[in-house]
């Protein structure tokens, strides 16, 4: 819980991994590639005092993650969003068993979801249904640009993907958390593009598609999808970052987000390790659109707590203190004719 003013915020992590990119899981050149511009995008977008240094970031560890979240950061719950990246990394980069063991620890602060691949087709399915019943899946994380085989990339909405996502829906998987934002080395920049995300938020309207980082830099084309679709949400993951060092572009993304989306389908997200929630927290209650930038409204205080973690709460049935909670908007009286 985070207190500014006299006001109490709960807050969720909506996107979370704990990874493991020393030298010893590296697969190949690929596996240096992809952690060196993880690690470019924390030096360049944080303020200096919370920057890492390089080999603190390779690995952090569970105990560091519980402190730096839990203990430091303000979170009241997260969510593990972790990234395979099997052709990159011997072990995988997220580390589910790490992670998985760390939500049974402490089921109340942690949520484990998982990933997928429709490239594994049949055997994938199968797996998939084991993994649910194993880790009670309510979400998975889909990394579309991640490299299998001679594959640098699939689409959502290639048939293999909806026999996926068919089998998700049966197993009570709702939450499809899928990664549209800036490219990664050495993943290709297109396999990311929102537009299938059109598609299947269209035929799947059972399923919530959280679409991480807000589509940048396609936030325009992710906007003009996600207002006629409404089961698609937007995670503020990458984005947020920005409200350090080009706050105004940091105004331009929350204005639009909330002019096409509004403040319901909106989620905070640190993507720890890449930044840490703390000083995130701070600043977002803190911020404001510019006066001048008079096309956009004010946020409100109400706003700030359904993005900094009621819509995540309510997304995944986290339970929220009545204290924290928004009061129930009372209905409109009927006029009788």
């Amino acid at each position: 819980m985070y207190t500014k003013d006299g006001e109490s915020y709960f807050i969720v992590d909506a996107h979370i991994a704990l990874w493991d990119a020393r030298p010893e899981n590296q697969r190949n050149i690929h596996g240096k590639q992809f952690i060196d511009c993880f690690y470019d995008y924390h030096r360049n977008l944080s303020p200096e005092s919370e920057v890492w240094p390089y080999e603190d970031y390779l690995y952090q560890g569970g105990a560091r993650l519980m402190k730096d979240l839990f203990e430091d950061g303000y979170v009241d719950h997260a969510i593990f969003q972790p990234a395979h990246l099997g052709a990159f990394y011997e072990r995988g980069f997220g580390q589910t068993e790490e992670a998985f063991a760390l939500t049974q620890a402490h089921p109340d602060k942690l949520t484990y979801n998982h990933f997928w691949d429709p490239r594994f087709e049949q055997a994938g399915l199968d797996q998939l249904r084991r993994d649910a019943e194993r880790f009670g899946l309510k979400g998975v994380k889909l990394y579309t640009a991640e490299w299998q085989g001679d594959s640098r990339g699939y689409k959502l909405d290639d048939p293999w993907s909806y026999k996926y996502l068919e089998a998700a829906q049966e197993m009570g998987i709702r939450n499809i958390h899928v990664h549209k934002g800036p490219t990664i080395r050495p993943l290709d920049r297109d396999a990311f593009d929102v537009a299938d995300i059109d598609k299947v938020a269209t035929d799947f309207p059972d399923l919530n598609f959280v679409v991480e980082h807000c589509g940048l830099p396609r936030l325009e084309d992710f906007c003009w999808i996600a207002t006629q679709e409404p089961n698609v949400h937007a995670g503020l993951a990458v984005a947020i970052p920005f409200i350090h060092t080009r706050p105004r572009y940091f105004a331009q993304i929350i204005g639009e987000l909330l002019y096409w989306l509004d403040e319901n389908r909106i989620q905070f997200s640190s993507d720890y390790a890449l930044w840490t929630p703390r000083w995130l927290v701070e600043r977002f209650v803190d911020f404001q659109i510019p006066e001048d930038m008079t096309e956009y409204a004010p946020l409100t205080t109400a706003q700030k707590k359904k993005i900094l973690g009621l819509n995540a709460a309510a997304m995944y049935d986290i339970p929220v203190p009545a204290e924290l909670q928004l009061p129930r908007e009372e209905p409109q009286a009927v006029a009788v004719a």
